[in-house]
């Protein structure tokens, strides 16, 4: 059998006009007689009474006396409760449906609860679900360990389900469904003209989430990558084909990504930057640094490291803490709050001279004061104070020409 596997976010599945359009798509599919696995989140967003932020203040939550363990089974509820929802009005679309929660698809996670991942997906029950009904919607977010505890995998975390079923039912390929149209060159609230992109490599998308932007997450990305399923971004409101995402441009549009300088520009906030000047330190002082920052439980990001200093960021809400930790090393950072993490991202900047020139030379021509930076084969990174981020991510937009479609470096 043919099987695609569709996943509808919170607020696709929110009231039963929107889900109208889920049924529209899902009945769309089945026209072309294929086999579908559904996956939702759970129904809305705060203040909507079942949403995930919903169901927390339930429990007064961080403040709450529930442990981890008894936290993901209140969370569970959300997406339970959309599964049958859409599995219901399906049906009374006279559709052949039927519903599963996550450890009932054979979902089977470790034993961290709130953030578990997934070790193995057991797809029997769900093709054996699949000879007997036409769709099976399956509660994302969630699974369960060996030993039947329920677990959630943490945000993002209805996309990775999509991902790891579709990889274990060898899906046609995964179809994520969201507000927008696809993947677009820029957040189009900061850039006017940022438009939508047809195809891109699953290494620019992965590049371009992780560096903020959210259309989905990127270890879903990973694992279709891995897997070598095609997977598309949708609107839930258009019968658009959205952005397709695979592994080369060669095929769908006759050219290469090394032909696509940069794909999209992508943006991180609320950032701060530390500095520690380590003149005259020992090398020891700067793995100390490291050490204290992951013993405190602390994410660092946009590392850079020489002989006199280290620098690196973390999030506006950790950087007190931050200090605080380094204080007890009897070291006094230089702090920079309130910064932007600005990345350009592409494929075919790969072994091409001049891409930093560009960077460079278009924001120092805005007024733009870069304090850091640092790239890698697909992305080049610029550290900016907040305040300059609009002008930031226009300058680069432009003059790398993404409003106007595909672009060779020239």
């Amino acid at each position: 059998m043919q099987i695609i596997v569709q996943k509808f976010g919170g607020t696709s599945v929110k009231s039963k006009e929107n889900r109208e359009h889920v049924i529209n798509h899902i009945k769309d599919a089945l026209e072309k007689e294929y086999k579908l696995v559904i996956v939702v989140s759970a129904l809305g967003r705060k203040p909507d009474p079942y949403s995930t932020d919903a169901l927390l203040e339930m429990v007064n939550f961080p403040a709450s006396n529930s442990s981890n363990r008894e936290l993901d089974l209140l969370l569970s509820c959300g997406e339970t409760i959309a599964s049958v929802v859409l599995s219901n009005e399906l049906k009374e679309n006279h559709v052949n449906a039927t519903a599963l929660t996550g450890a009932q698809a054979g979902i089977v996670t470790n034993s961290n609860f709130n953030q578990a991942k997934i070790k193995q997906v057991k797809p029997k029950r769900i093709l054996k679900e699949l000879e007997n009904h036409d769709v099976v919607v399956v509660a994302g977010f969630q699974g369960a360990t060996e030993d039947g505890e329920i677990t959630t995998i943490g945000r993002g975390g209805s996309d990775t389900t999509a991902a790891a079923l579709g990889a274990a039912v060898n899906a046609e390929r995964i179809e994520i469904f969201t507000d927008v149209n696809g993947i677009m060159t820029a957040d189009p609230r900061v850039v006017k003209s940022a438009h939508q992109l047809d195809v891109v490599t699953y290494t620019e998308i992965c590049n371009l989430a992780y560096q903020g932007a959210k259309v989905v997450h990127p270890r879903a990305v990973e694992m279709a990558m891995q897997a070598e399923i095609p997977m598309r971004v949708r609107s839930t409101y258009t019968k658009d084909e959205g952005t397709l995402v695979t592994a080369s441009r060669v095929h769908e549009l006759g050219m290469d990504v090394s032909d696509r300088l940069i794909t999209g520009i992508a943006h991180l906030t609320s950032i701060s930057q530390i500095k520690i000047y380590t003149e005259d330190q020992t090398h020891q002082l700067q793995a100390d640094i490291f050490k204290a920052m992951a013993d405190a439980g602390i994410s660092v990001d946009f590392i850079n490291i020489s002989p006199n200093e280290v620098i690196y960021t973390v999030p506006n809400n950790l950087t007190e803490k931050t200090i605080s930790v380094l204080n007890e090393l009897d070291l006094h950072p230089e702090v920079m709050k309130n910064c932007a993490k600005v990345s350009a991202v592409g494929a075919g900047m790969t072994g091409m001279p001049g891409v930093a020139a560009r960077i460079v030379g278009s924001l120092t021509a805005k007024g733009v004061k870069i304090l850091q930076s640092a790239d890698s084969n697909t992305t080049i990174w610029v550290l900016v104070h907040e305040r300059d981020l609009n002008k930031t991510v226009n300058a680069l937009h432009d003059v790398f020409e993404l409003s106007n479609g595909i672009k060779s470096f020239q």
